[in-house]
């Protein structure tokens, strides 16, 4: 498997920094707001979805990448598909292979590749089970953020990603065991699981096992880990919901290290709105037309940019207006 081995920042020790988000609290649209502002990542609790659901889905994930390899890259394809080391094609590689789905249930073409499964209707209904709930609970996480932006109707976000023709993505990601990770025998680096990026999607709802791997990027430029909570679901802020806040929520860069014991699971939905929407600051967000600042694009359209790009690539920039506000930073 490729991997990247370059020496990686040391990320500082910032667990406590991380915003917990109790979706029990009828007042957690104001943490949800402040911590899109602040971060561009919370992790939510008491979000109502199945604890065994997702064991259910996370079992069948484990299977289905248990498979021999020859068996897996039947379903190989781009940008859906089986993929393995290469993300994308631009020269990304990574310690990762992954399944990635069409998770739009409303579309009438299932998110799977049942052939492939020991057990199909059992990861098809795990996974089309899981969706919906996760997808609900999106959907909440959304309009609490309108509740607490002052927006009206409370659907204006939730509807991009609930409609019919909406654009979203499952990925399943499995980490290998790396022992090239270990530091005290690769002279100090790290290894890269999956490089540094933000989302280009509204929102992206992740939930891994217990290994620890992820890490994001704060304002400073410093990275810090995040503790694995295999209960819990966490939230990046997407790029496109970075240009519909007008820059007020940020999309937050973050990245995978390796981990030189033990395998981690992932599982993330990518909510995005249909290919034909229109993506541009929100009206009631700004004062006046000088202060927006991106040009409006569509999501299929970002979408294609971002294909063309490298993971680590700032894709808005060539979205950005030349304001001042833009030109002094």
């Amino acid at each position: 498997m490729a991997v990247l081995s370059k020496p990686v920042a040391v990320p500082k020790s910032g667990f406590s920094l991380i915003p917990v988000i109790d979706m029990s609290d009828p007042e957690s649209k104001h943490a949800l707001v402040k911590a899109c502002e602040d971060f561009g990542f919370f992790k939510v609790i008491n979000h109502g979805v199945s604890a065994e659901l997702v064991s259910v889905l996370e079992h069948e994930t484990v299977d289905f990448f248990s498979l021999p390899k020859s068996e897996k890259t039947q379903v190989a394809g781009y940008p859906l598909g089986y993929g393995n080391s290469k993300i994308g094609r631009n020269g990304d590689v990574g310690w990762v292979e992954y399944l990635l789905m069409n998770a739009n249930l409303d579309s009438g073409s299932g998110p799977l590749f049942p052939s492939l499964l020991k057990s199909p209707g059992t990861f098809r209904n795990a996974l089309e089970e899981y969706t919906t709930s996760v997808r609900k609970m999106t959907c909440d996480v959304l309009e609490k953020i309108t509740d607490g932006l002052g927006i009206k109707p409370r659907n204006t976000l939730s509807k991009l990603v609930s409609d019919q023709n909406t654009d979203s993505i499952l990925r399943l990601n499995h980490y290998p065991p790396c022992p090239l990770s270990n530091k005290k025998t690769n002279g100090g680096k790290n290894v890269i699981g999956f490089g540094e990026h933000t989302d280009p999607q509204i929102i992206s709802v992740l939930r891994s096992n217990n290994t620890s791997g992820l890490q994001i990027n704060l304002n400073d430029g410093s990275w810090i880990s995040v503790p694995p909570d295999h209960t819990s679901f966490f939230f990046n802020v997407g790029d496109s919901l970075q240009v519909m806040t007008n820059g007020r929520f940020k999309s937050v860069r973050h990245r995978v290290l390796a981990n030189c014991k033990k395998s981690r699971v992932s599982m993330i939905y990518f909510a995005g709105p249909s290919l034909t929407q229109r993506i541009a600051p929100l009206t009631c967000l700004i004062d006046n037309e000088d202060e927006r600042l991106y040009e409006e694009f569509t999501w299929s359209e970002y979408k294609n940019s971002t294909y063309n790009s490298r993971l680590s690539d700032n894709r808005l920039q060539q979205f950005e207006r030349k304001t001042k506000k833009n030109l002094l930073n």
